[in-house]
């Protein structure tokens, strides 16, 4: 088999001494579906200071495969006043980014679900907490204007000193599960029955934050927020190797919290969710991030989390000045960035940034966008079994009749074999492979922020042996 611009080699092979070569073994059970699969894991924040009418922001979300949205931001949320457009504590909104417009340009055109954080921490007059008559205006005017917003979260991180909170005390568990159950949860539900009105928690932050509020606010979901790592503290080796796997630990912590509450079925939206929590480096750009949030992916749909936006769409670049560009970390860029799509010329933030159309995918975004094969309304998660080298990561779930596996090689330097197999099926009409590898994301040393490669190889038995480059996410489609 020949390999597509140099980049493939044999990715494919059959019969037993192939077989018997493989490194790993992946066995998925297709006769035992589990949990369901939703594409609103497939979501990304944008922020009201970035301009989303901008031509290409709509075509690069729907090239990555983007479903959900989550708005106006983070902590801007806490302080921005949608009808008017404008923040406290010396904000800023684009003028562009009005809630009619962030709809209009993004939301129709992609028919995209959104998720609003209603202002927790000031008021209209920024002299006191937020108003839940502010937000349940905004949830009626979104209702009568037929604009969708499928999830309302009481504040932003407002467990955190970093927020601006004009309650007294500020940052108070009780003082927030009482505004929610008292204020909030009954407007928003007056203003629309059917609005799903959420609550933020965070697991291990304090003793009392999570169950205090757990048991003293009513909610119909919580929101979490994960950052792997802390600015200037990224390691590609853990970032690769053990970042998802900790997300997974911190959901199955909020799921044991919800039950000690006694609220076990309720929904996990991971409202936002990123390598490093501020100042972000070059590890932002590279294949080390799109490796974690492919992973990352495929740990949520194994958790059966109701919806997850990364952190961010556009907007937040920095360079050498605030983020870490050590040379200890794998990468070619000399910016990087919140943001998973380029904002185009300069940089958002970045005016020493390369040239890179606005909208063109970055790393982070290919693994959305392979995902979106995945990831699809209707679709169960499917059990396997792993064995033999470590360095082998992989997902699985149905896909129509068919079946689809995601394949990670965490290591950087060795090709890896598996040999896949999935249960009750011998042969298959069709199997496709795509990826997105390190040496596709090497040719960015040069400008050229390359496509992950799909090769199709037809008709095929099972089990097969599969190749997976150096640092690589690989989806193979099954079909039968």
């Amino acid at each position: 088999m020949k390999s597509v611009m140099g980049m493939l080699p044999i990715v494919f092979a059959l019969g037993a001494q192939a077989a018997s070569a493989a490194t790993a073994n992946v066995t998925v059970e297709r006769q035992s579906p589990s949990i369901a699969v939703t594409d609103q894991i497939l979501g990304m924040n944008l922020a009201n200071w970035f301009d989303p009418t901008q031509a290409g922001v709509a075509a690069a979300l729907k090239t990555g495969g983007i479903t959900a949205l989550r708005w106006p931001g983070g902590s801007a949320s806490d302080t921005f006043h949608w009808q008017t457009n404008h923040e406290c504590n010396g904000g800023w909104a684009d003028p562009k980014a009005t809630f009619d417009k962030f709809y209009a340009g993004l939301v129709t055109p992609n028919a995209l679900d959104v998720a609003v954080t209603v202002n927790y921490g000031s008021n209209l007059t920024c002299t006191g907490g937020g108003d839940p008559a502010e937000a349940a205006a905004w949830v009626g005017y979104a209702l009568t204007h037929g604009d969708k917003v499928s999830h309302w979260t009481v504040g932003n991180e407002v467990f955190g000193y970093w927020e601006y909170d004009l309650h007294t005390p500020r940052h108070d568990a009780t003082t927030y599960a009482n505004a929610v159950a008292s204020g909030y949860y009954p407007q928003i539900k007056t203003a629309n029955p059917a609005a799903l009105v959420g609550v933020v928690v965070q697991p291990g932050w304090t003793p009392e934050w999570d169950p205090i509020v757990l048991s003293k606010a009513k909610y119909d979901f919580v929101e979490y927020h994960y950052y792997a790592q802390g600015q200037r503290s990224e390691s590609d080796s853990y970032l690769v190797g053990s970042a998802a796997q900790d997300l997974a630990t911190q959901i199955a912590a909020i799921k044991a919290e919800l039950a000690a509450a006694g609220h076990a079925e309720t929904p996990i939206y991971v409202g936002e969710l990123g390598s490093v929590s501020s100042n972000p480096g070059k590890q932002t750009t590279s294949i080390t991030q799109a490796l974690f949030a492919g992973q990352a992916l495929g740990e949520l749909m194994n958790a059966g989390v109701a919806r997850a936006t990364w952190w961010m769409g556009f907007g937040g670049c920095s360079d050498a000045s605030s983020g870490n560009f050590s040379p200890a970390l794998y990468g070619w860029q000399t910016f990087g960035g919140y943001m998973v799509f380029s904002d185009g010329t300069p940089e958002y933030g970045c005016t020493s940034a390369p040239v890179t159309p606005l909208g063109t995918p970055l790393p982070t975004a290919r693994a959305f966008e392979m995902f979106s094969n995945v990831a699809r309304n209707g679709e169960n998660v499917l059990p396997l079994t792993n064995t033999g080298d470590a360095s082998v990561r992989a997902y699985a779930a149905t896909h129509g009749a068919g079946t689809a596996v995601v394949l990670f090689n965490l290591s950087e330097v060795k090709t890896l074999s598996v040999k896949l197999t999935i249960t009750g099926i011998t042969s298959a009409s069709d199997v496709s492979m795509t990826t997105y590898n390190k040496a596709i994301y090497d040719r960015s040393m040069s400008g050229v922020w390359a496509a992950p490669l799909t090769l199709d190889r037809g008709a095929r038995s099972l089990p097969m042996v599969v190749y997976l480059k150096p640092w690589s996410m690989n989806v193979v489609i099954v079909t039968p």
